[in-house]
């Protein structure tokens, strides 16, 4: 009896195995729009602006430190509702070619930050700057939302 059991209850086992085994790695992995986020929006980053050490902290809060130096880095400071929206503003085309590019509307306010020469792991040192300006996001998936930050440019552009 207890033999029959276990020859009903294995096969069972098996098959919870594999689901999980399918299920978990997903749980905890970063999606490109997650991965966007972290890395580019700071929609309350606005009042640390005048703060020259704004790209050393938040470079290092948002993990973009470990292992090595994200040599530049555009932080972008209006809601996440606007950002996603430029997905369906003018499309352009991305510096490696790609379609999936689209321009804002309206300037935006962004922090770009740059390695500044001489800096090296694990002391990465970021020079901060401030500007208006049309960001360049590429977008994908469902819903359609911004998935890499492509440039910033001026007015003219």
């Amino acid at each position: 009896m207890a033999l029959e059991k276990s020859l009903v209850l294995f096969p069972l086992l098996v098959v919870v195995l594999l689901v999980l085994g399918y299920v978990q790695p997903s749980l905890g992995k970063e999606t490109p729009a997650m991965k966007f986020q972290r890395q580019h929006m700071d929609s309350g980053g606005t009042s640390s602006l005048s703060n020259h050490t704004y790209c050393n902290q938040m470079m290092k809060r948002r993990n973009m430190t470990k292992g090595r130096c994200k040599p530049v880095n555009t932080f972008v400071h209006e809601p996440l509702e606007d950002v996603q929206a430029v997905c369906f503003q003018e499309r352009v085309n991305c510096k490696n070619g790609q379609t999936n590019c689209y321009k804002s509307s309206s300037s935006m306010d962004i922090t770009d930050c740059r390695l500044t020469n001489g800096s090296k792991y694990p002391n990465c040192s970021y020079r901060t700057s401030q500007k208006k300006r049309h960001i360049i996001v590429a977008c994908e998936g469902t819903p359609y939302v911004p998935v890499h930050f492509d440039a910033s440019v001026g007015d003219s552009s």
